[in-house]
């Protein structure tokens, strides 16, 4: 697993271990990683391993989660270990004291801080003054930790990563963003689809390229579920938008609805969860089944149980 950022080391030798977005990890640590969730996902209660006795995860989260939080949770007491949970309003944070102060607080108190915050330049900065590891449990700019439960279903619909099809619907967000870069690093075929003033970023990209091959980009829909082997969504509207009727607009106009005559036959459905039932996506869709929603959100809570075993096991300071 490759370090993010480097917190600080108090002369110690080996870095502390952050997951900033999903390129911190290799190709190899990441195919290790998605081997270890399957085996939490097989071996349901109790799992296999009891990593994180007599240690501590904070989750520090600056806005309403339901999956996020109770995967998290579930996946530390999973390990043997206890959350303390911090939401928006329950910090000195919200009186004006510094977030390094808070990060080095923090880091004395618990053995990672899982962290869930509106600018990503948070968790950058988490990540330099705490002394533990710190995850991205979602940010305006990455959700590493999704993309972790989506490629172990896309895993478990086509049987193997590298050379699957995936099909991305909608808009070019923080999920589509890490969804990019874990496709790239597994060797997953990704088609992405938005409207031209809604996709990827050139920087998402050249990431993406450097990790194996970019996404192929489109602005039609149906040119991109074309021969998906899972075809995968996400709110129209997200974090910090001000544009809301604009972007709906956008969106419904151009065809990006997955409905029943936009999803393959033999295509899966994902979406991260919540979805807009009658927006970026069909209630009929949701219920059908080809839709492996729950299995999917089931996953976070695996895929997490094997990063903090991981994250946890390779922090040696503590």
């Amino acid at each position: 697993m490759t370090a993010a950022t480097e917190g600080q080391d108090d002369g110690d030798d080996a870095p502390v271990r952050h997951l900033l977005d999903v390129d911190d990890l290799d190709a190899d640590e990441l195919t290790a990683l998605l081997d270890a969730a399957a085996a939490f996902g097989r071996s349901r209660d109790p799992p296999p391993s009891r990593a994180l006795v007599g240690r501590s995860v904070v989750l520090l989260f600056e806005q309403p989660s339901t999956r996020t939080r109770v995967s998290f949770e579930r996946a530390v007491t999973d390990l043997g270990g206890d959350t303390v949970f911090m939401g928006p309003g329950e910090t000195q944070l919200s009186r004006g004291e510094p977030l390094r102060d808070t990060a080095r607080c923090l880091a004395g108190y618990t053995d990672a801080i899982v962290a869930r915050v509106e600018d990503h330049e948070s968790l950058t900065e988490l990540a330099t003054y705490a002394d533990v590891p710190v995850v991205n449990a979602l940010s305006d700019r990455a959700h590493p930790c999704q993309t972790l439960a989506d490629l172990l279903t896309v895993r478990e619909v086509a049987g193997d990563l590298d050379g699957a099809t995936a099909a991305w619907v909608g808009d070019g967000n923080n999920v589509a963003r890490s969804f990019a870069l874990g496709c790239a690093a597994t060797g997953v075929d990704l088609t992405v689809a938005t409207p031209p003033e809604h996709g990827l970023d050139d920087a998402t990209l050249d990431r993406a390229a450097a990790l194996g091959d970019a996404p192929t980009v489109t602005h039609d829909p149906e040119t991109a579920v074309a021969g998906a082997d899972v075809v995968y969504t996400d709110a129209w509207v997200s974090m910090n938008h001000s544009d809301r009727a604009e972007r709906l607009a956008t969106f419904e106009t151009g065809g990006f609805q997955v409905d029943a005559s936009l999803l393959p036959a033999d295509a899966a459905f994902m979406h991260c969860l919540p979805a807009h039932r009658g927006a970026e996506v069909t209630d009929a869709v949701v219920e059908s089944d080809r839709s492996v929603v729950w299995r999917q959100a089931e996953n976070r809570r695996h895929a997490q149980t094997a990063l903090l075993e991981r994250l946890l096991a390779a922090d040696a300071r503590r």
